[in-house]
């Protein structure tokens, strides 16, 4: 039989005694706790599109978590299967630099930028003493793991957005934002002898050499709980979120690849973990760049057509909802009457009462159809968001600055004054 077949009732019986241990709860209720605030604000800017508390920030906390949990297990079996071990060291610095990192601006919390200052201070300053193929190697895998979190959920939960375009004209769009704890097992040399359990791994095994005088041949492993945090940020403009969470998981499969194989060479010779070390943040920056360029230089979608009026975003169990209307959908008319703007649909949610026959163009279908929107209980409204119209005076800075890095920011200018 393969032997990783053999060594997955390993991982998964260390990944459930992991939530057995006292001293591994605190870091990951801290990790819990953060991810809970963020989609606490997100949901409070739901909120204010509608108008109505929907009370749903918690229910994306317990899924994130249950995701988390998922790819905790598929990055673990990951990790064993490339040979991945952790030292102290390189755990100790990861997550304070993160948080460090995160005060400046809240994409910096992921292991990308952390890994790579940690890495580039080791090989260039001496300090901190870390692996630099571990820590290359371990963001890689983390990467491989948020892709396909990506591809399976990052859509989920997208919040609407009024955002500044080219031109100045402001458009519909999402934000996806998505956290996730990642509670993980890897390798740590524990001695001298055979993999634990008695396993015989494949001769090519580990790809990522520990950093230890012996024959990796010669060396018990033993399996060790380590807490991470994945976050993903992106907008959707000329795409629809679920189109843009698969071009994003794509695109951030590559990066994790091309990172292991630097992660691999990183053991060779100083210049590739130089080159490796430079990559992880500066790699990351670049699929970000390419996703925002590739949704800021494409064709809205999230604008006023023609005819009617374009559906930006539709709050689930609505009215709207039940009668099967979605995101990009375009209303042409209500009871017969033809919709001019945005503005006098908004006077027939305020003024008419349900039920009322809606006509409307299905963007998933490809068709029109004939709906009736029926109450959905009381104080309910129609749960639907329009587009805007372009010259809205409110919409949402894609800044997501933290609070050290306002500090700074207002420090310099008002050096530059």
């Amino acid at each position: 039989m393969f032997p990783f077949v053999d060594v997955l009732p390993l991982i998964l019986g260390a990944f459930l005694q992991a939530f057995l241990d006292p001293q591994f709860w605190p870091l990951f209720l801290l990790v819990a706790a953060l991810i809970a605030l963020q989609y606490r604000r997100m949901e409070r800017i739901k909120e204010s599109f509608f108008n109505l508390k929907t009370g749903r920030a918690w229910a994306g906390v317990f899924i994130a978590v249950g995701f988390g949990l998922l790819g905790g297990l598929a990055g673990s079996y990951l990790m064993v299967f490339v040979g991945l071990t952790l030292s102290g060291p390189s755990l100790i610095y990861l997550w304070p630099v993160a948080i460090l990192l995160m005060l400046l601006n809240m994409r910096f919390l992921c292991f990308a930028y952390s890994g790579g200052v940690l890495s580039l201070s080791s090989l260039l300053l001496g300090f901190p003493q870390v692996s630099v193929p571990q820590i290359m190697a371990l963001v890689a895998v983390l990467h491989m793991v948020e892709s396909l979190l990506i591809l399976v959920s990052g859509h989920l939960g997208a919040t609407p957005a009024f955002i500044k375009g080219a031109g100045g004209r402001v458009i519909g769009g999402f934000t996806l934002q998505k956290f996730w704890p990642i509670p993980l097992v890897v390798l740590a040399v524990a001695g001298t002898g055979f993999y634990q359990g008695g396993v015989e791994m494949p001769q090519w095994w580990p790809l990522i050499k520990p950093d230890v005088p012996v024959d990796t041949r010669d060396l018990a492993y033993a399996l060790m709980p380590v807490i991470a945090g994945l976050g993903y940020g992106d907008v959707a403009i000329a795409r629809s979120p679920a189109e843009k969470s698969r071009l994003s998981a794509f695109n951030l499969s590559l990066y994790g690849i091309i990172l292991l194989f630097m992660a691999v060479l990183a053991g060779q010779n100083r210049v590739a973990a130089l080159a490796a070390a430079f990559f992880s943040p500066l790699g990351h920056e670049a699929v970000i760049f390419i996703s925002r360029r590739s949704e800021f230089g494409g064709r809205p979608l999230y604008v006023p057509p023609g005819r009617g009026v374009r559906v930006l975003d539709v709050l689930p169990d609505g009215a709207a909802w039940r009668a099967g209307i979605r995101s990009g959908d375009i209303i042409f008319s209500v009871d017969g009457v033809d919709l001019a703007d945005k503005n006098e649909f908004f006077q027939w949610q305020q003024s008419v009462f349900l039920p009322l026959k809606v006509d409307y163009f299905s963007r998933a279908a490809g068709e029109n159809r004939r709906k009736l929107l029926v109450p959905p209980g009381p104080g309910k409204q129609w749960g639907v968001l329009p587009v805007p119209e372009g010259n809205e005076n409110k919409y949402v800075e894609l800044l997501t600055t933290g609070p050290l890095g306002r500090l700074l920011g207002k420090y310099w200018r008002k050096f530059k004054s």
